[in-house]
């Protein structure tokens, strides 16, 4: 029994020592480029025994290995030598970085400091604040204001409620909203989109135009494009409709957009696929990632008879911590380089033409070819980019279901979608396609599509029915 408990005990402790390595090494997997580099920079900072590889990959080559008393840890450096040599290698044929690093390093820190810091919506309308004269009263009003002013523009109160809220008088604050609706950008500050446009329209100087007019009188059927509703109520022709809505949706919608734009994102690409002699390459990225390897330092002491079991088996166990992280990095490259290839295999016609030429591909196939699980291609591709002659996509783009046409063909869901988004581009705008005039003439084109998922794939592109598409 003691001996039964004792294995249980030794195994549960190895579960508890794996299943951080285990997690680290899919956090690895999953990471994308410059999340992965502060993740190898963070591990650098907890395990003295890691260091970066020097620009010149053969400078380390002078340093030789230490004699070791203890057999076991001698193996142990010689598969890490193999492997670090290993890694050294593939970097350096996969993306050539060791010639690159300081000149890549110095654009890149040129790129960062030339980024704008950008202006908010509400710092915009404080700085216009600033510029006017008022008493401390007047100024405590409008600050109220534009702190209830959201980033698309909109007050997200009235002045009654803030009245109610304040104590102060709501003549105040409907003569401060008055003066925060004539700053830049034009209509903000307004309660509805219907009084956005009519601020834009006043600024142009068109409070006496028919746009005006249907804005403040038509907004409803505006919104739902009855046009010959509001020429008849009007006294005009739908095609005067038709205009006025034109110039109409000229106008901002959003005035505060400007400024509330989401932070970019700027991606750096895992992979760059370049047409090199009439054939597609795959590139790997790794330029983002530091080079590790242990440090002789630390094999040195592992030498010395001086030094205690204690500290040899505290720098044994950072050696392993970072042998781990060494393969699990080596191991990401080479399973989204795998991936990668796959896709570019699968995928020819689509670096070839584009979207359009999209065809069907599963994680499943990917992961059969590939010799992984689903869930590795899952993690593998999880917020990675991959740059093409057709743009920068993201590596998931290339996963998508799709149809058999009826020569036998493939055709992925995302080609189906730009089938339907063409036709509607260039359709008749007096007389729109129905969704059941898509799926006809899909169906013609040997494309078996439903007409629900015609309004469904309708809908994600953004695009209206047709009653609302036409025009006068």
């Amino acid at each position: 029994m003691a001996a039964q408990g004792m294995h249980q005990s030794q195994n549960l402790s190895l579960q508890q020592v794996l299943a951080p390595q285990l997690q680290q090494s899919l956090l690895i997997l999953q990471a994308p480029l410059l999340e992965l580099r502060n993740l190898v920079q963070q591990e650098m900072e907890t395990n003295p025994v890691l260091e970066e590889l020097a620009t010149d990959p053969d400078a380390s080559n002078n340093n030789t290995e230490p004699a070791s008393t203890d057999q076991e840890f001698k193996e142990e450096f010689d598969k890490l030598a193999k492997l670090d040599e290993e890694w050294r290698d593939y970097m350096a044929q996969s993306s050539g970085y060791n010639a690159r690093a300081a000149e890549d390093d110095e654009k890149r820190q040129f790129f960062f400091e030339s980024i704008a810091t950008s202006e908010t919506l509400q710092q915009h309308l404080m700085s216009q604040l600033n510029q006017q004269v008022l008493d401390a009263s007047d100024r405590k009003t409008a600050e109220l204001i534009i702190g209830n002013i959201d980033d698309n523009g909109f007050l997200q109160t009235t002045p009654e409620e803030m009245a109610l809220n304040t104590g102060i008088p709501k003549e105040n604050f409907e003569d401060m909203l008055t003066l925060i609706q004539s700053f830049y950008p034009p209509g903000v500050g307004a309660r509805d989109l219907r009084e956005c446009l009519l601020i834009q329209l006043k600024r142009e100087g068109k409070q006496n135009s028919l746009e005006y007019k249907i804005v403040s009188d038509h907004m409803q059927d505006l919104g739902k494009r009855r046009f010959p509703e509001i020429a008849r109520r009007m006294g005009i022709t739908v095609e005067q409709v038709q205009k006025c809505a034109n110039n109409i949706a000229q106008l901002e919608p959003r005035p505060g957009a400007v400024f509330a734009e989401a932070p970019k994102n700027y991606v750096v690409p895992d992979v760059t696929v370049e047409k090199i002699n009439g054939e597609y390459q795959v590139i790997l990225n790794g330029e983002q990632i530091p080079h590790l390897r242990i440090s002789n330092t630390y094999k040195d002491i592992m030498s010395q008879d001086g030094n205690g079991n204690e500290v040899k088996d505290y720098i044994r166990d950072k050696i392993r911590s970072g042998k781990f992280l060494i393969k699990s990095i080596h191991q990401r490259q080479q399973t989204i380089s795998n991936i990668a290839h796959q896709i570019v295999d699968r995928q020819r016609e689509f670096f070839e033409h584009g979207s359009s030429q999209l065809k069907p591909m599963t994680m499943v196939q990917i992961a059969d070819a590939v010799g992984v699980h689903e869930t590795t291609v899952s993690r593998a591709i999880s917020g990675k980019y991959m740059s093409t002659p057709q743009g920068v996509y993201e590596m998931k783009y290339f996963f998508t279901p799709g149809y058999q046409t009826s020569t036998g063909e493939s055709m992925s869901n995302t080609s189906v979608k730009e089938a339907i988004l063409d036709l509607v581009r260039n359709e008749d705008g007096s007389a729109p396609l129905s969704d059941k005039e898509i799926v006809e003439i899909l169906s013609n084109r040997g494309i078996p599509i439903a007409r629900r998922t015609v309004a469904k794939y309708r809908t994600e592109l953004n695009i209206l029915p047709s009653n609302m598409r036409r025009k006068y």
